[in-house]
């Protein structure tokens, strides 16, 4: 940062000591709520949440002007609602205020444009210059486009004086008074007007950008993949400008259309915990079209905060390991494509989300990470993949990486053009296993149009109208070669 620019920010923020500070004056009284005796929060893997805080207020016959501050400073104002617990039909919301123009130096610059200012350098050898004058551009300039977008560029101070107009002037900045509707924090207030005065317990809720979750596992495959450990942790990201303190916490999964698209959260870390399944913190229901997550007991959610918890573990979930070879190849009227031909081996884990096996709660999207332990006992990283939302019963499958000892290659062996809207093909697969143990390969297949296989060396099995497979079973340090005859009708 060069030596005028420090110079410019240390004046900002001088200028908050300087000044006075105080709460602007109204012509009513305000008052304002008690401290949160019970905060609720619905936090949403969409990058938004619901807050719901309960505070008692007094009131009394007639107008009240009532001042909720500590909220969201990510709050969406059109979302927020005031209900009086105690009384619900005796207080009714005449006015509602979001009142967000903080006390912050550029701030308090950019509403004294007009007013005098008094600036003192406080010079390197000894003694203070001073300019006074009149303020006629603060260091931030509001501009819109054609669409009506605001948008802000930093242009600094700009005083006039008796002697001119000075540009950028050096050093402390000094008001005589603070501007008047600046607050020190976000703040809510309400026009309410009430036939039944006392102390009233009410509930305000509102949504806020800025609160978001996701879900990670851990998956510790045993040594010869057929069983997993598994580990869910739930990942929330308090980014909303508030801190909530002993609060219910709920989590709903699921994707809840919005007007508005949600934000891309940023990924943070993740814990590691492996072992024997654990009785989960969560219980899990079913609600209106998603699954809700509630937690027992209560707690903290502090402003830019990153917190985890466990979701629910799972042990000797039954697993099963799949070689797939998908060439990705594409059949078209004069044969076949060798574009985008793949001689990889995809490496897959599937298991049943279901109780019998250990699992069967409906499991958020989310990243899985899979590690296996060595012959040394020490778990290595073997693949990750991304699961979506997988309702219980249903079969969860992880794409882990490519086999280094298993190789596929598919070539056309002869093409014939039976007539202008048929073609025959011939194809030959050829599966190379070069581990010390027997595996099967399934082998996947693309055609489209009216097709039929005409021919072919292996059993295979139709997924559907432009899919099927080979079950390929290759030795150890063997080669298997699948041929079949297809004809396709355009």
């Amino acid at each position: 940062m060069k030596k005028t620019s420090v110079k410019r920010a240390v004046s900002l923020i001088a200028l908050a000591a300087t000044c006075q500070v105080a709460l602007p004056a109204f012509a009513y009284d305000e008052k304002k709520v008690a401290e949160s005796s019970g905060v609720s929060l619905t936090i949403y893997n969409q990058n938004f949440g619901l807050v719901r805080d309960t505070r008692s207020v007094e009131l009394v016959n007639g107008i009240n002007h009532v001042r909720f501050e500590d909220v969201a400073a990510k709050i969406d104002p059109t979302s927020v609602s005031f209900t009086s617990l105690t009384a619900p039909n005796s207080v009714v919301v005449r006015e509602q205020n979001y009142q967000y123009d903080l006390i912050e130096p550029t701030t308090i610059l950019s509403k004294s444009v007009g007013k005098e200012v008094r600036i003192k350098n406080y010079l390197a050898g000894g003694g203070v210059s001073e300019i006074s004058g009149t303020l006629i551009n603060s260091p931030r300039t509001y501009v819109s486009d054609t669409e009506g977008r605001v948008s802000s560029t930093y242009s600094g101070l700009v005083v006039k004086t008796g002697n001119g107009i000075i540009l950028n002037p050096q050093g402390q900045v000094e008001l005589s008074e603070l501007p008047s509707g600046l607050v020190p924090k976000p703040s809510l207030l309400w026009k309410l007007e009430t036939d039944k005065a006392g102390s009233h317990k009410t509930e305000i809720a509102y949504q806020t950008a800025g609160l978001n979750w996701k879900c990670d596992y851990v998956a510790v495959v045993n040594n010869d993949d057929t069983k997993t450990d598994l580990t869910s942790w739930v990942t929330l990201d308090n980014q909303s400008g508030a801190s909530y303190r002993d609060a219910n916490l709920k989590l709903l999964a699921g994707d809840v259309h919005r007007v508005t698209a949600p934000t891309a959260y940023l990924a943070k870390g993740m814990m590691f915990r492996g072992g024997a399944a654990a009785e989960s913190q969560f219980t899990e229901q079913s609600f209106a079209e998603y699954h809700l997550y509630t937690m027992a007991g209560k707690t903290d959610v502090k402003d830019h905060e990153t917190k985890q918890l466990s979701l629910f573990n799972a042990a000797q979930v039954p697993t099963k390991k799949q070689f797939v070879f998908d060439s990705n190849g594409q059949f078209y009227p004069g044969g076949w494509s060798p574009q985008g031909q793949s001689k990889k081996i995809n490496v897959k884990l599937e298991m049943d989300n279901s109780e019998k096996n250990n699992l069967g709660m409906p499991m958020p999207k989310g990243k899985v990470r899979v590690y296996k332990k060595d012959k040394d006992g020490a778990l290595q990283f073997i693949g990750e993949d991304q699961i979506d939302h997988t309702p219980r019963d249903e079969k969860v499958r992880l794409y882990i990486g490519d086999a280094f000892d298993v190789v596929g290659e598919r070539k056309q062996m002869n093409v014939q053009r039976v007539s202008d809207h048929v073609t025959r093909v011939q194809m030959e697969i050829s599966l190379r296993n070069h581990k010390k143990e027997p595996i099967t390969v399934t082998t996947v297949e693309h055609a489209y149009g009216q097709w039929k296989i005409l021919n072919s060396s292996q059993e295979y099995k139709k997924k559907d109208s432009t899919t099927f497979e080979f079950d390929v079973k290759v030795a150890p340090d063997s080669e298997t070669k699948v041929t079949y005859e297809i004809e396709m009708r355009y």
